[in-house]
C-alpha cells in the first residue's frame, strides 16, 4: 500500500492539533462552547497555511453527536462518531466542498442555492466550503448575497481565499473574516521535528532550517519539502542533501563572498559565481538569501541583541557587523534586492548574478564613514577598486600618487598632516616576492616594516581592512614619541575612531606616544593587495600544474575533458 504524504497523514483533525492559528481557534472554540455561531465565515490567507483544515475542523465541531451518538456541539470533535469519521475521510454526505475556479458560474451558483433550500440528511447542519472564492465571477457573487444574508437555518457557509482583494466588499460585510498567519520559521521547525520524531526519520537541526526557509511561511510545503528530503536522502534528513535537492546556498559561500567584497577581491567573487554555476545552484535564491543575511547584519548594527545565539551564522554576523559600514549594507542589500527582478534580463543567470557582485564591489555609499563624509571631491582623488592581480612588475612608483592627497581643501582630520616633497619608494615587485621588500626603508632610525607590522599587531575587524589598505609615507622617532604618516587607497575607511583604534595599538606596542595621521591616495603596494597578489601566484602556478599533468592532459585528449577556469585551488 502506498504511504500517505506527510501533508496529508498529518493534517491536524481537532483545533487543539492545529499550529500557528491561535487566534482563529480561540474565536471559534469560544464561539462553539458559548453557542454564538455566525451563519459564514471568511478564512484568508497564504496557501497550506490551513483554511481548508479548519473549515473541516468546524464542520466536525458542528455536527459531532460524540462516540455515544448523543452529544451536542463541540469545540473538540470526538473523532469517531459517524460525521467525524465520515468528514475526515472526505464522504460526508452534508459536508460539500467545491471549488471555485472550476464552478464560477451564475449556473453553478444557483444548483448550489438551490440544494442548500433542503435539510440534510442525517447531519446537525449542512456546511458548504467554497474553496478561491475569489474566482466566482461577478454575477455568481451577486446571486449568492441574499444566502448569505439570511441563510437557511440548517446551513452554514465557509468561504476561503488566498487573494480577498477580489471579493466584492458586500459579500465581506456578511462574514466574519479571519486573517490566517504565514508560520514562523521556529514554529515550523518545532512542528517538523515532532513530526520525524513521530516517523522515526533522523535529521539535522541546520537541514530543519533550510527546510522551513524555503516553504516560506506554508506548513503544508513545509511538509511536501520534508518528503521529498526523505526520499533525496534515501532516509535520513541532512543539510547537504536538503540543500542539493532545493540548489541553496550554504552559508559559507555567503560569508566568502562578504569576505571578499571587504577585501575588494573580484576575482574570488567571479570564483564563487563560477563554481555555483557548475554545482547547478539557483542564483536567484541565493541572491536571497545573501540579502536575508544582509538584513540580519543591518539589523545587529543597530540592536546587537538581535542576534540569536542559536542561529548557525550567528559568530559570523557578529564579525561582519564590523566589517561594513552601515551604508555599505544597506546598499549591497539594495543591490541584492533589485538584482533578483533583474537576473532575468541577463544573458544568463550566471552573468546577472556576477554582474550584481561586481555591482557591489564597484560602488561605494557617498557617505560611507566618518571621514568619506568630511571629504569634498575637490580635496580627495577618485577611490579606485583593487586591480586584478597579475604577474607583471607594475611600473607606477608610490611618489606620484602618495603627495597627491595633501591639497589645502583636504578634510579636518587631515588638515595638520605637512607636505610631503618626496614620498618613500614602494617596490613593486611580482607577487612572489615577499612583503619585506614591499617598502623600502628611509634613513630615519628604528624605522620598521610596515606590511610586516600590520600583520603582527593584534587588530580586528575595521581597524584591520583599514590598517592592511595603507602603506608607510613618514616614519619620524623622537624623544617625544613617533609621529606616522599613513597613505590608504581607501580612504573611507579610516574613519577617526578606526584611526585613534589603530594609534592605540601602536603606542602600545611600542610603548611610548604615537601620533598617526592617515591620507588618501593610491597605495601601489599595501598589505592587502600583497596578499592577493601572492594568492593569485599560487593559483597560477597551481593551474598551470594541473595543465602540465599527464593524466589531465590525456583526459583532454581521450575525452574532451576541460578544466574549468577558478576551480582550482592551492594546497
Amino acid at each position: 500500500m502506498t504511504a500517505l504524504a506527510l501533508a496529508r497523514s498529518w493534517r491536524p483533525k481537532t483545533f487543539t492539533e492545529l499550529v500557528g492559528q491561535d487566534h482563529v481557534v480561540k474565536a471559534l472554540t469560544h464561539a462553539l462552547d458559548q453557542g454564538r455561531l455566525h451563519h459564514a465565515w471568511l478564512f484568508t490567507g497564504t496557501r497550506g497555511v490551513g483554511k481548508t483544515t479548519i473549515a473541516r475542523i468546524l464542520a466536525k465541531a458542528l455536527n459531532c453527536t460524540g462516540p455515544d451518538g448523543k452529544g451536542k456541539m463541540t469545540s473538540e470533535p470526538c473523532g469517531k462518531c459517524p460525521a467525524c469519521v465520515e468528514i475526515d475521510e472526505g464522504r460526508f454526505v452534508d459536508y460539500i466542498e467545491m471549488d471555485a475556479a472550476s464552478n464560477r458560474g451564475v449556473d453553478d451558483m444557483a444548483a448550489l442555492l438551490e440544494k442548500a433550500a433542503y435539510a440534510p440528511s442525517s447531519a446537525r447542519f449542512k456546511v458548504y466550503m467554497i474553496d478561491e472564492v475569489h474566482m466566482l465571477s461577478t454575477q455568481a457573487f451577486n446571486s449568492m448575497l441574499k444566502m448569505l444574508e439570511e441563510p437557511p437555518p440548517h446551513v452554514k457557509l465557509i468561504l476561503a481565499t488566498t487573494d480577498p482583494q477580489k471579493i466584492p466588499v458586500t459579500i465581506l460585510s456578511r462574514c466574519l473574516q479571519f486573517n490566517l498567519k504565514q508560520m514562523p520559521v521556529a514554529l515550523i521547525i518545532e512542528h517538523l521535528e515532532k513530526v520525524l520524531a513521530a516517523e522515526k526519520v533522523s535529521y539535522e537541526p541546520v537541514a530543519l532550517r533550510v527546510l522551513a526557509k524555503a516553504a516560506q511561511g506554508s506548513m503544508r510545503d513545509a511538509l511536501s519539502l520534508t518528503d521529498q528530503a526523505i526520499a533525496y536522502a534515501a532516509g535520513a534528513v541532512n543539510e547537504t542533501a536538503v540543500r542539493g535537492m532545493l540548489g541553496t546556498l550554504d552559508d559559507a559561500y555567503l560569508i566568502s563572498m562578504l569576505d571578499a567584497l571587504a577585501t575588494h577581491d573580484g576575482a574570488s567573487l567571479l570564483a564563487i559565481a563560477e563554481e555555483m554555476g557548475v554545482r547547478s545552484m539557483s542564483f536567484s535564491l541565493a541572491l536571497q538569501d545573501l540579502s536575508s543575511l544582509l538584513q540580519k547584519i543591518a539589523a545587529a548594527q543597530v540592536v546587537p541583541e538581535s542576534v540569536l545565539d542559536d542561529w548557525p551564522e550567528a559568530g559570523e554576523i557578529r564579525r561582519l557587523v564590523s566589517v561594513f559600514t552601515r551604508e555599505e549594507i544597506q546598499l549591497f542589500y539594495q543591490i541584492a534586492i533589485t538584482s533578483r527582478t533583474d537576473i532575468s534580463l541577463a544573458p544568463d543567470e550566471q552573468t546577472g548574478f556576477a554582474m550584481a557582485l561586481l555591482r557591489m564591489l564597484a560602488f561605494r555609499p557617498a557617505g560611507s564613514g566618518d571621514l568619506s563624509q568630511k571629504t569634498s571631491p575637490a580635496s580627495t582623488p577618485a577611490i579606485k577598486p583593487a586591480p586584478k592581480p597579475a604577474m607583471k612588475t607594475e611600473t607606477k612608483s608610490a611618489a606620484q600618487s602618495a603627495t597627491k592627497p595633501a591639497t589645502k581643501e583636504a578634510p579636518e582630520i587631515l588638515k595638520e598632516v605637512p607636505k610631503v616633497s618626496e614620498a618613500p619608494k614602494v617596490s613593486a615587485a611580482a607577487p612572489a616576492v615577499s612583503s619585506s621588500t614591499a617598502s623600502k626603508g628611509t634613513p630615519e632610525a628604528g624605522r620598521p616594516n610596515w606590511h610586516d607590522l600590520m600583520r603582527q599587531l593584534p587588530l580586528r575587524g575595521l581597524v584591520q581592512q583599514m590598517a592592511f589598505q595603507t602603506d608607510l609615507q613618514d616614519w619620524v622617532d623622537s624623544t617625544q614619541g613617533i609621529k606616522i604618516i599613513a597613505v590608504s587607497s581607501l580612504p573611507q575607511l579610516a574613519t577617526a575612531d578606526c584611526v585613534e583604534r589603530l594609534r592605540e595599538v601602536l603606542a602600545t606596542h611600542f610603548a611610548k606616544p604615537v601620533r598617526l595621521e592617515v591620507v588618501g591616495g593610491v597605495v601601489d603596494q599595501s598589505v592587502a593587495k600583497i596578499d592577493a597578489q601572492v594568492n593569485q601566484e599560487r593559483r597560477l602556478n597551481a593551474e598551470e600544474q594541473i595543465a602540465a599533468d599527464p593524466l589531465i592532459k590525456e583526459l583532454e585528449k581521450q575525452f574532451g575533458a576541460k578544466v574549468v577556469s577558478g576551480s582550482v585551488r592551492p594546497l
